[in-house]
Parts: C-alpha cells; sequence; structure tokens
C-alpha cells in the first residue's frame, strides 16, 4: 500500500483489500467494474473456475469469530454462492494467501509481455493455484 494514490487507496479500502496476497469474490455487477476500473493498475483479477472456488475456500477460508462448530465445505458452499454471500456460510469475506510460487512475472499489465495486473480472465486460475 506504500506509493498508491488516494482514490485508488480508498477503493482498495472499500473492497477490503488492505494487504498484499489477499482476494475477496464479487459478483459481476456494473459497480463492480467501475471499482475494478479504478484499481486495475494495482490489483489482478478475473474469473474464477468453480473447482479454484471450492479449494480456495477449503484451504483459506476463516471463520467469523464464535462459529467455531461450523464445517467448511468448499464444494457447497461454491455451488450456493450465487444466493448467498460467504458471512451466511460464517466465513470471512475475504481470503489471505501465500505469494505465488515461483514468483510474479511482472508487474505489468496482462496481455502485454508476462505482466499480471488488470484483467486476468481465465489465466487467473493459473495464479492462483500457485497462490494456494
Amino acid at each position: 500500500m506504500v506509493e498508491i494514490p488516494t482514490k485508488p487507496r480508498k477503493t482498495m479500502e472499500d473492497l477490503r483489500l488492505r494487504r498484499k496476497y489477499c482476494a475477496i469474490l464479487l459478483d459481476e455487477t456494473p459497480e463492480n467494474l467501475k471499482l475494478l476500473k479504478k484499481i486495475r493498475n494495482f490489483v489482478a483479477y478475473g474469473r474464477v473456475s468453480e473447482e479454484n472456488l471450492a479449494r480456495l475456500i477449503d484451504e483459506r477460508g476463516q471463520r467469523v469469530a464464535g462459529k467455531k462448530e461450523i464445517k467448511i465445505d468448499g464444494k457447497k458452499i461454491a455451488t450456493s454462492l450465487g444466493q448467498k454471500n460467504l458471512l451466511d456460510f460464517g466465513l470471512k469475506m475475504f481470503f489471505r494467501l501465500h505469494p505465488p510460487r515461483k514468483g510474479i512475472e511482472s508487474k505489468k499489465h496482462f496481455g502485454v509481455g508476462k505482466g499480471v495486473l488488470g484483467d486476468n480472465r481465465e489465466e487467473i486460475n493459473k495464479l492462483l493455484e500457485r497462490m494456494l
């Protein structure tokens, strides 16, 4: 979060992206796409496949305080995520990830050389697998 201009920093804080190597899940609405367009120079984003989503929830899903008895079932949560959000299942709305194995190719934009920033479309799944 060092040397990030004020408007993108505020947008990232509103989206709960307060640290490096964390992930959130967003619906694909026009409002969310506008927010992503504001911060595309600082984050990587794209569509996550259902199997990677289930794996992400299984491995990195954290329970909300006081909900210790709830068992996390990634496949069940991933299939019913459209109707409910993660808080309904007793999980936090963000995921803390590891730095990617074998490093980040470059901080350039996706499609320009080997960059990872911006809209990665389906390639975000490869990056997510390396971070789990």
